[in-house]
């Protein structure tokens, strides 16, 4: 019942069967082998990619330092996953998992798989768990080699392995172990089993156990004793007592922070923005290394056109640079600094919106060219892995590299933002809590393309509130010295620079945090969303909020509008049609981080308006979504003379938005309308 950690680290902890190990075992050979067993929440299955990702960030890692120049994939790490036996057939991550096992950017040189295989999941039979012959099936997905091994004999059981570690260095490749035993007690050695199984049991209880039955064979043959057998359990047992006694009087060491992680710190409140800037000269060099591609290579001309010769013209005249340059430059300048970085997803290399092109395709023989690892010779490498229709198994496997070392961006990106939602067990259980409950730190970056721009349900939302309602910082802004520490961070940006310091950011400073940004759309190519070279040089930062620059004077100003991502944009168009007299009483400010939520940021800004009679929040996601319930109480808590904060957008909704076209564009002209009505 004691915690793992140290008293003074602000570690939730969890449950024993959750945390983890990771010994250094020696069987007699001139090397110790290094174990490393991960966290392993109670959602069945689901730390399977994540074994996998961490596996896979390992192997970069021993490539990077060369201590074997001919050292293959899988040749110093071995991926080993326990299973049960109805989970492995009843949960869609095994499949998501294999399914990944022999891809670019994600073999691992093969995994083991072993499936204890007890013939029951908690209280439901293998008649009712599962359609195929064998628990084991789901493996021919990918023609996994099954090895069935009854567990009642100790010694096939060990040649069942030893065939496994052979194939597995033979092929590199999946193997699975189907360990065909039974479980002795109830689910939790608490549950009283024949309830439901009383057959099963009866026979169960009449048998004796493995290892008594492999006892007694042993002495049988002569190879031990009854003496030894006892001087076996004494000497056991006794170890046994020895180290539960010694437990009471243990004190628990951090074990986190260590080796690659020891430079990096925890953080006990929010630290203020680093200077992510750099120099312009740099950031040219960057940008016009991101589409320099060899004369014998060929590019596809509308890319040429459209995308190489408008950016090589940008950067060569100081002309306002849009998001995916903006981008690539964030990439370059970490890549610059010996980062690495890893971006992956569906279609990221070329981006779903035909943006990113962080990888270029011969025309002629298919051939891939990533030009942002040719920025110099020390530089870090940039893996682009586009990866399959999977965003469970993916972006669990994203986050097992960030674990894994501090010194790679790992981004997941997402076709929409709302994919994000087949993926929710990764989010809930590791993302937003892993570092609350094992202290474990994570870099990941989300990216969630967001926005109502009349696409329909599911193409609008990344599902920004759930991330917020996550999110753990403090609800009662009104002090000055309130503190936050949050256990992620949550972005909406509006500015090619904004997305360049996030980006930066996460490796800049001294710690990791996960990054979730609500990432634009139609902004991608908006030439209203542009930035300068200057926005991002030495002395600039991510700046949370961005401030009024619309109002002519702040005494005039009655009504403040609070709003988010790329509605700014619509709203600063019907702003300009309304007349000077009903625009000079407005003042709209950006919240481009919601969490941490900007207390400081605002209460600044907040003091430029002496003479406001209103406060709003402005947003087009429906009143039950969106950033509305995080910010409403921590604005209002801001507000002078006890204000409320008026809340102006859709009304709630079960839906996202409305997939009638019609009525979408009825809605959004309603709501802009209305932020102009009754001053």
């Amino acid at each position: 019942g004691n915690a793992e950690f140290p008293d003074d680290l602000p570690a939730s902890g969890d449950v024993i069967s959750h945390i983890s190990s990771s010994p250094s075992l020696n069987y007699g050979c001139k090397e110790d082998l290094n174990v490393t067993t991960l966290h392993n929440p109670s959602h069945l299955e689901a730390v399977n990619p994540v074994v996998s990702g961490y596996g896979r960030a390992k192997q970069m890692y021993l490539y990077d330092k060369n201590t074997d120049p001919g050292c293959a994939l899988g040749d110093r790490l071995i991926g080993i996953q326990i299973h049960g036996d109805a989970a492995f057939s009843g949960q869609g991550v095994i499949m998501e998992t294999l399914g990944l096992s022999n891809l670019p950017h994600f073999s691992l040189g093969g995994t083991i798989h072993v499936i204890i295989n007890n013939q029951i999941g908690y209280t439901t039979p293998a008649t009712n768990a599962r359609s195929t012959l064998y628990t084991s099936d789901v493996g021919k997905l990918v023609n996994t080699p099954i090895i069935h091994v009854n567990g009642d004999y100790p010694e096939e059981v060990a040649r069942a392995m030893r065939i496994a570690f052979e194939y597995r260095k033979l092929f590199r490749k999946d193997v699975i172990i189907d360990l065909v035993t039974f479980r002795r007690w109830g689910h939790n050695e608490l549950d009283e089993p024949s309830f439901t199984q009383p057959q099963m049991y009866n026979i169960i209880r009449a048998r004796e156990s493995v290892p008594k039955v492999y006892e007694r064979k042993m002495m049988e043959s002569g190879v031990i004793t009854d003496a030894d057998a006892k001087q076996v359990h004494a000497s056991f047992t006794k170890y046994l007592e020895t180290e539960l006694a010694a437990s009471k009087d243990y004190t628990p060491k951090a074990d986190h922070l260590k080796g690659k992680w020891s430079g990096l710190v925890m953080p006990t409140q929010t630290a203020p923005q680093p200077d992510t800037g750099v120099a312009k000269e740099t950031l040219r060099e960057v940008g016009e290394r991101s589409v320099l591609v060899d004369q014998t290579f060929k590019v596809h001309p509308r890319l040429v056109k459209h995308h190489i010769q408008p950016r090589l013209k940008r950067l060569a005249e100081d002309l306002a640079i849009d998001w995916a340059t903006a981008e690539s430059l964030a990439f370059g300048s970490l890549l610059k600094q010996g980062y690495n970085i890893r971006l992956c997803g569906q279609d990221v290399g070329r981006g779903t919106f035909s943006q990113r092109h962080a990888m270029f395709v011969c025309q002629e023989t298919e051939n891939v060219f990533v030009p942002l690892n040719n920025i110099s010779k020390t530089q870090g490498k940039i893996e682009v892995a586009n990866s399959n229709l999977s965003e469970l198994a993916v972006l669990g496997f994203e986050y097992g590299v960030s674990i894994q070392s501090p010194n790679v961006l790992p981004i997941w990106e997402a076709q929409f933002g709302d994919f994000n939602n087949t993926a929710q067990v990764i989010t809930d259980t590791y993302i937003s809590s892993g570092e609350t409950k094992w202290l474990r730190q994570s870099g990941l970056v989300m990216l969630l393309p967001h926005g109502y721009d009349g696409a329909g349900p599911e193409h609008s939302s990344s599902r920004i509130e759930r991330f917020l309602q996550l999110c753990n910082t403090p609800i009662d802004m009104s002090s000055n010295s309130v503190i936050q520490n949050p256990n992620m961070h949550v972005a909406i940006p509006t500015t090619p620079a904004q997305i360049f310091h996030l980006l930066r950011r996460q490796m800049i400073r001294n710690y990791r945090k996960p990054l979730i940004v609500a990432g634009p759309k139609t902004l991608l190519r908006l030439s209203a969303a542009t930035s300068s070279l200057d926005d991002m040089a030495p002395g600039t930062s991510f700046s949370p909020i961005l401030s009024d620059v619309l109002s002519k004077s702040s005494e005039k100003v009655t009504r403040v509008v609070f709003v988010a991502g790329k509605l700014y944009y619509d709203l600063v168009k019907a702003y300009a049609e309304q007349s000077s007299e009903l625009t000079d009483k407005i003042a709209i400010v950006r919240l481009e981080e919601i969490c941490p939520f900007p207390r400081d940021e605002l209460a600044s800004e907040l003091e430029r308006f002496p003479n406001v009679q209103e406060y709003v929040w402005f947003q087009e996601e429906t009143m039950n979504a969106g950033a509305f319930t995080y910010v409403q109480p921590r604005i209002q808590s801001l507000l002078p003379n006890n204000n409320m904060l008026r809340y102006i957008g859709r009304a709630p909704l079960a839906a996202p938005v409305t997939g009638i076209s019609n009525v979408f564009k009825a809605e959004q002209s309603r709501i802009l309308q209305e932020v102009f009505t009754g001053i």
